[in-house]
């Protein structure tokens, strides 16, 4: 059985025969992103690429994100089924706002943060408390810098923002720079003309899942055979992505962002895959998409210490694992890794 047929057959085995598909027809759905498209966006393009959406009974279109473009709030008003959150403080956040939200999978296992250093400048971790400028956006700021502050020391006051120009941290060698490990590298390389040292929060302690999949809770209870497909079809353009052919779905990112080159698709492919990105511990056993409600209580706790969120917070509630840990993408994989 070929690649594409594995994966569709996957997907039609698992009961993703809704009332759509039995009624003949697609059931239109819209995804947002929290991006303009690029590889790290590709398991749903895939799926989209390979008809994997389609089998299930779904005709999915992805909205994406942008300089200019928040997709989040479309999800609130109801101008979008799905939508992609950045890491599990927003499913907090939406907790603490009394939004019905939940987050339905998560297709990043570590969050892909990094802060970069200059070669040879440090030889730990716990050592880049000791260079003399931090440069982390706001938004940084007040989530993982939080945390940076009572794990490991680092002082407030040598933090400058982030303006999106790596100009300052190239010329700077008592600097180090946030980023994500599948962008900001490769830009640091081309304009600086070094491999920047790459320091992964995920690996550091900041635990928390990324690239989650949001719904309403209204979506779940009335649609579950909607959410379940549009899960499960993912997990498995995930798994597609990663480690089959995956030229059809970046030339569809290519698509709707011109701007995006093969070099970058590349790079942030290898990435992702380098460091675990999207499939690693957990979802190595339970298919990708997979969530552990321990790993997601562990950061929870963190986030507590580090004063970002309420104790008395109901984390629990902010995420469900009916649709995301049924190892729907685990055959697909297997089947790819055996050729």
């Amino acid at each position: 059985m070929s690649n594409k047929s594995t994966a569709l057959a996957t997907v039609a085995a698992v009961a993703l025969a809704g009332a759509a598909q039995a009624a003949g027809h697609l059931t239109e759905v819209t995804f947002g992103t929290n991006w303009v498209a690029q590889a790290e966006h590709g398991g749903y393009y895939q799926a989209i690429a390979d008809g994997t959406y389609e089998e299930c009974g779904l005709s999915v279109t992805i909205v994406p994100g942008g300089p200019q473009v928040v997709n989040r709030p479309l999800l609130f008003a109801g101008r979008l089924d799905f939508n992609m959150g950045g890491n599990m403080l927003l499913a907090f956040d939406a907790v603490a706002e009394d939004v019905p939200m939940k987050v339905i999978a998560a297709h990043m296992q570590k969050e892909p943060q990094v802060l970069m250093t200059h070669p040879g400048r440090v030889s730990s971790f716990e050592e880049l408390a000791d260079l003399d400028t931090h440069i982390v956006g706001d938004g940084g700021f007040i989530s993982y810098y939080q945390w940076l502050i009572t794990e490991y020391g680092f002082d407030p006051e040598n933090r400058v923002p982030y303006t999106f120009n790596p100009g300052p941290f190239i010329v700077n060698e008592d600097s180090f720079q946030q980023g994500y490990i599948t962008s900001e590298p490769l830009a640091v390389e081309k304009e600086g003309g070094f491999e920047p040292a790459l320091w992964l929060l995920a690996d550091y302690g900041f635990s928390t899942y990324a690239t989650t999949v949001e719904t309403m809770q209204e979506t779940i209870e009335e649609r579950p055979e909607v959410v379940e497909c549009f899960v499960e079809a993912s997990n498995i353009g995930w798994a597609n992505y990663l480690y089959g052919d995956n030229s059809a779905a970046n030339d569809l990112i290519q698509a709707d962002n011109p701007d995006m080159t093969d070099e970058q698709l590349a790079f942030s492919l290898e990435k992702m895959k380098e460091y675990g990105i999207v499939d690693s511990g957990f979802s190595l056993e339970n298919g990708i998409g997979a969530m552990d409600p321990t790993q997601i209580e562990d950061f929870f706790d963190t986030m507590v210490e580090a004063g970002v969120v309420d104790p008395e917070l109901d984390w629990q509630s902010s995420f469900t694992t009916e649709f995301s840990n049924t190892g729907a993408a685990v055959e697909t994989k297997q089947a790819l890794m055996s050729q």
